[in-house]
């Protein structure tokens, strides 16, 4: 198997004429990057950074706990249509899974992806649709969503019910010659769709459409989505908002769909914002971590769980134009404190302590589990 190279070595020497019922051609991503520096971001040192590879466009990370006490760190890779699982303590490249095409298990520009006990979900952009395999032999159990979606991205699953799993996937379909055109306001309250996936023993499922959401408003409005992630607690949906022609930022949604009016501040993000965790402490206590999609560096943004307020930002001294985060609280050999990956550049997968993390920004030492 490949040998993952340690930072350390790296240091040393990222029309408006479509019809509801058909799905536009997906929108290009683009290859502009935004070359920026977030303010007063303090220095978090990469513990390691995977061997890379230019052909598979990581996007979006996701974590699982073997059951064999290891960890693994599972990717999105757009480009070559696969899934990649990395080790999560040492950051060595397992395996892939899958390749491209429309079978069950095969996949076409896979994007939005999450773990949920034993089973992973993965959002295809291009066929496009919802895949569900169960873990750890990626068995494929179904998808949905193949009537209503037609550009989806992000993925975020709520537990509603005990066998019930609510499933909100973004949907940035988008119009002109080159797919760049932001639909009409009127169209985007069809940002996020909404499923309710019922479970039996044996794995099988049904998934139930339960409509869309968005806001039309000027302020509210989702005009390009990708991240989406949620907080039930405090009744929170986040929504990244990456239409840096307004304001890339976030926008707070209840679980139900509806925009609370809170975005955070206009010049909270330099650059795209993109993938989210939420970092659960003590209680309803904890912290989100919100990328900041730069150019040489990457920034972390830090808020606070319960009002949003910033607590601080950082940068690794590597990782850059980061799409996707994963953020794994449980403990490992290598992090006992647990650990956040965070993809560099579309070619590689980077992991930072979280110790180190809590350290830099004075956060609460009781996140530390």
């Amino acid at each position: 198997m490949p040998t993952v190279r340690r930072l350390a070595l790296l240091l040393s020497c990222s029309l408006l004429a479509a019809c509801a019922t058909l799905a536009p051609s997906p929108q290009p991503e683009s290859d502009e990057r935004v070359i920026g520096t977030a303010r007063d971001a303090v220095t978090v040192g990469e513990v390691f950074v995977t061997e890379e590879n230019h052909a598979d466009e990581l996007d979006s990370l996701t974590t699982w706990a073997h059951p064999d006490g290891a960890t693994w760190v599972i990717a999105t890779a757009k480009s070559s249509h696969r899934l990649v699982l990395f080790d999560g303590d040492s950051g060595e490249r397992l395996r892939t899974v899958g390749g491209k095409g429309k079978a069950l298990g095969e996949f076409t520009r896979p994007n939005g992806l999450l773990v949920y006990g034993d089973r992973a979900f993965v959002v295809e952009r291009d066929v496009p649709r919802a895949q569900v395999l169960r873990l750890p032999d990626f068995r494929p159990l179904g998808s949905f969503g193949e009537q209503q979606l037609r550009s989806p991205y992000g993925l975020w699953l709520h537990e509603a019910a005990p066998g019930e799993l609510q499933a909100y996937i973004t949907d940035s379909f988008m119009y002109g010659e080159r797919f760049d055109v932001v639909p009409p306001r009127e169209e985007l309250d069809q940002r996020v769709r909404r499923y309710r996936l019922q479970f039996d023993d044996d794995g099988t499922f049904e998934a139930e459409y339960l409509g869309a959401f968005g806001d039309t408003g000027e302020r509210g409005a989702l005009r390009m989505v990708e991240s989406i992630a949620g907080d039930p607690l405090h009744d929170r949906l986040l929504i990244a908002d990456e239409d840096r022609r307004n304001v890339s930022t976030l926008r707070e949604y209840t679980l139900d769909g509806r925009y609370t009016g809170i975005s955070l501040p206009d010049d909270s993000f330099v650059g795209e914002a993109e993938g989210m965790a939420l970092w659960s402490c003590r209680a309803d206590d904890g912290y989100w971590i919100a990328v900041d999609q730069l150019t040489p560096l990457t920034t972390f943004h830090v808020f606070d769980r319960a009002d949003l307020a910033p607590r601080g930002s950082f940068s690794g001294r590597l990782t850059a134009n980061t799409d996707g985060i994963a953020l794994h609280a449980a403990a490992t050999p290598r992090f006992p404190a647990g650990a956040l990956y965070a993809v560099h550049d579309d070619r590689a997968v980077t992991a930072f302590d979280l110790q180190d993390v809590v350290q830099a920004l004075q956060l609460d030492p009781g996140c530390l589990r």
